[in-house]
């Protein structure tokens, strides 16, 4: 273990519900020596550090956290719970620690606890409590003398303010005094001085329900990881000696077998072994339609079997299946913020301390420059304090970049953060692999023809050499020999010639299964070969040749038709113009009927870095989305502004994407575009309002048309205007815009 990662802790932290409570978690912990890499996760509610134990031990870390009102707990311990806050279920974000840590034979885990209603908690008990006392005073005010509503009043205030000054202070002791609990304090005690007690009262009211419905917002989100979580089902029927027994899901281990009744959800990714069933795929990428699933079809965690028994063997233990890593991405995207985010959370630090400087020069000057009242620029001042706090300005990203990544997660599109999601939004070119992405990438052998033995031994040799292959050529031609019941020749020390082929030793032979360039290279492609591959290509199709030594056997030509979306997608994408690319492999005859068949420009017989240097041969203005789905394409994936990596690729392609399509459809390209651009466009509307807004109460303040109450009204309501606002981009259909 290298000493960064010794450095790694990781804590859960509970009874945050807004972007300023992670926000001054992560300023809290920031100052702290021999901290670096503060990494604090909202919906996660996570916080993870690189610390220097000489400088910091981790208890000073979870002092300074619980200094601030929230509860802290290591990786792995059971979670505090801070006073009327809310705690995550257990579960929602699967570890691998968990999971081995379970017992196979041990009963189902517990069902989580109900999240509390918004009137059990501390912030609803706070708001009905201050709201009844405002009401009572009012009353008062009617029906009794003037000073026992005074006191009413005051009282509302002292006792909606305790709550929000004692934050206020623990804040100051962690060396963040510009906070908006400080100029809370300050705005409401100063009123209380000045004799200004109903407005006060009224101040703190409506800042509570501020709160309370960031609280309730939080609660909505997680719900939603809550429901993501709760698409495994929590316990499996495991096969053992011919019998079926009950065992907690993430129990599960590489190899064993489970059943899977009709009505049941799979609780692993795995493999059919027996039956053939119908599966509701759309838990997981949205897709309606059930897909058919026999012997040897791969199924997903989460997805619902619709007709039969499935007898499944589990691929992937618990920590790795679907739903943890679609779990995990919105966990990793959560923590990828913005550039815009990064710029709004600098300009807020400046911002606050200029907003304090600025309400202290209208108390003070005015009254000693020019003889005006005291008390008056003093309530101005208060009024100022309250319209300068950024919390609108400073939730206008995170909550649009939520909403954009829950929508996408729900419609197939992952995107891993904010900042995926503002390069996205700017893309002018998009670069596609052709197999596996502008095409099933399953194709299937159309034409066999030996040159020296029979075909029979062709395929043999072909097999042979494929064996256990990940390309889909490779897959097609195993498939045939399999079809036509054929096996494979006995073959070793098997190797890929990256972007050529492959080759084995068979029968004391190099046998290689290769493009027509490999042959061309070795001198054995004669010119009557080369005529019927040249006709084949034509049609679009792919030709491999098998060689035995450096003499033709024969060739093998394969057919990958494109996906019934492509050609539609590729229109799609220069109507919002941007400009389709088509890098391939392939040989050029093949491409170029394919491109033709879609309207799509393309480039042909790449190697993997060919196609780094067509992604980076663009000009420096021009932003490049790549979408791929192959080890191969993993480079330009990289290369790329955005990388998409097309949702049944490999494993390598979806670690190095930006983005993941889960639904394998073309349409949702532009589809993912779509959405990048309407959550950048709502991040802008939502910037105007907060700051629009505060410039409108701002002048009106300073001439002493509004007041107090007014004052934060409009800052509670310019964060509701942009959380509703950023909420639309809920209802958004990434597919019609």
């Amino acid at each position: 273990m290298s000493a960064e990662e010794a450095g790694r802790r990781e804590w859960r932290v509970t009874g945050m519900d807004c972007g300023a409570c992670a926000a001054k978690v992560r300023g809290a912990v920031e100052r702290l020596p021999g901290v670096e890499d503060v990494d604090v996760a909202l919906m996660a509610e996570r916080l993870r550090l690189r610390l220097d134990d000489g400088q910091s031990s981790p208890e000073s870390v979870e002092k300074a956290v619980r200094r601030l009102g929230f509860g802290i707990a290591p990786k792995g311990a059971r979670p505090e719970r801070p006073k009327g806050g809310f705690v995550l279920p257990e579960g929602a974000f699967p570890v691998a620690e968990e999971a081995a840590d379970a017992d196979p034979a041990g009963a189902a885990p517990p069902e989580e606890a109900r999240p509390p209603a918004w009137h059990e908690t501390a912030k609803g008990r706070l708001v009905i409590g201050t709201g009844a006392l405002l009401a009572a005073a009012w009353a008062a005010r009617l029906t009794l003398p003037a000073g026992v509503s005074h006191w009413g009043f005051i009282l509302a205030t002292l006792i909606g303010l305790l709550p929000v000054a004692r934050r206020g202070f623990a804040m100051l002791r962690a060396g963040m005094p510009f906070t908006i609990e400080m100029l809370m304090t300050i705005a409401a005690g100063g009123a209380l001085v000045i004799g200004e007690a109903e407005e006060a009262a009224l101040v703190v009211f409506l800042f509570a329900v501020g709160e309370l419905l960031e609280a309730v917002s939080a609660g909505k989100a997680r719900e939603g990881i809550r429901a993501l979580s709760r698409l495994v089902p929590r316990t499996a029927r495991l096969e053992t000696d011919g019998r079926a027994r009950e065992v907690p899901a993430e129990a599960l281990r590489i190899g064993q077998v489970v059943q899977v009744r009709p009505g049941d959800r799979v609780p692993c990714d795995g493999a059919v072994l027996s039956g053939t069933s119908g599966v509701d795929e759309s838990p997981v990428t949205g897709e309606s339609v059930p897909v058919l699933k026999t012997p040897g079809s791969d199924v997903f965690a989460g997805t619902i079997n619709a007709e039969a028994l499935l007898r499944v063997r589990v691929d992937k233990a618990a920590e790795d299946n679907t739903i943890a890593r679609i779990v995990r991405l919105v966990e990793e995207a959560e923590s990828a913020r913005a550039p815009t985010e990064r710029f709004i959370d600098r300009f807020s630090r400046v911002y606050m301390p200029a907003v304090v400087g600025a309400a202290l020069l209208v108390a003070v000057l005015p009254p000693l420059l020019f003889g005006q009242p005291w008390g008056e620029w003093t309530y101005r001042a208060l009024a100022l304090l309250l319209i300068g706090c950024p919390c609108a300005l400073v939730i206008s990203v995170p909550a649009s970049i939520a909403s954009a990544l829950s929508t996408g997660a729900r419609n197939g599109l992952l995107m891993k953060g904010g900042s995926v999601i503002e390069a996205a939004a700017r893309t002018t070119h998009v670069a596609f692999d052709k197999t596996g992405t502008l095409t099933h990438g399953k194709p299937r052998v159309t034409e066999l023809e030996a040159i020296s033995g029979s075909e029979a031994d062709l395929l043999a040799l072909a097999s042979g050499v494929e064996s256990g292959a990940s390309h889909p050529l490779g897959k097609a031609i195993c498939a045939e020999a399999e079809r036509r019941g054929i096996a494979p020749a006995p073959a070793r020390d098997g190797r890929a010639l990256p972007g050529k082929g492959a080759e084995a030793v068979i029968g004391g032979m190099t046998v290689s299964v290769g493009a027509p360039r490999l042959a061309r290279e070795r001198g054995a492609l004669p010119e009557a070969l080369e005529a019927r591959v040249a006709a084949l290509e034509a049609e679009g199709k792919t030709v491999v040749i098998v060689l035995k030594g450096d003499a033709a056997q024969g060739f093998i030509a394969m057919r990958d038709e494109p996906r019934e979306d492509a050609a539609q997608a590729v229109a799609q994408l220069r109507a919002m113009g941007i400009a389709p690319l088509m890098l391939t492999g392939d040989n050029p005859r093949t491409a170029q009927a394919i491109g033709e068949s879609l309207g799509i420009a393309h480039r042909a017989g790449l190697m993997p870095e060919d196609k780094v240097a067509a992604v980076r041969a663009h000009p420096a203005e021009a932003r490049v989305m790549m979408i791929g789905d192959g080890i191969n394409d993993a480079p330009a994936l990289a290369a790329a502004h955005v990388g998409v990596a097309m949702g049944s690729g490999t494993d390598v392609a979806l670690e190095t994407a930006d983005a993941a399509i889960l639904r394998d459809r073309v349409g949702d390209v532009p589809g993912a575009i779509r959405l990048a651009r309407a959550a950048m466009g709502n991040i802008r509307q939502n910037i105007a309002i907060a700051l629009g807004l505060k410039a409108v109460f701002l002048v009106t303040t300073l001439l002493g048309i509004t007041g107090l109450w007014i004052a934060i009204l409009a800052d509670t309501g310019a964060t509701v205007l942009v959380t509703l606002n950023a909420m639309r981009l809920l209802v958004f259909r990434p597919a019609r815009g």
